[in-house]
């Protein structure tokens, strides 16, 4: 498989990761948009949101978890923070890897592009 984010949860290729544990992964994004920039992946491959189904939809209370502790790890919890899925090419989606991004550390505009 030629994915990014695959490669990285099998260490084939480097990340600054942040956590980890048996069903995900967080990394500091390689493009930051925001002082804190992280993005909290799956390990089990999923093209997108449109692939959770009731087998799978406990990953997106996994993730909510992890947003809310690496909130706090990362000290944006009280001043706020944006979490972001985008899906499919419209909504820039530009890795067929399912991930949420984690961004705070400075006010967030809206609309954001």
């Amino acid at each position: 498989m030629d994915c990014v984010f695959c490669k990285i949860i099998n260490k084939e290729i480097p990340a600054k990761i942040v956590y980890e544990d048996e069903d995900l992964i967080a990394i500091n994004d390689a493009n930051p948009q925001a002082p804190i920039h992280l993005l909290l992946i799956p390990k089990q491959h999923l093209k997108s949101i449109m692939e959770i189904n009731d087998e799978n939809a406990q990953i997106l209370e996994q993730i909510i978890k992890l947003a809310q502790k690496l909130a706090g790890e990362f000290g944006i919890d009280e001043k706020g923070f944006r979490l972001v899925v985008n899906t499919g090419n419209d909504g820039g989606q530009t890795v067929p890897h399912l991930h949420f991004h984690l961004l705070g550390g400075r006010f967030m505009k809206w609309p954001p592009g």
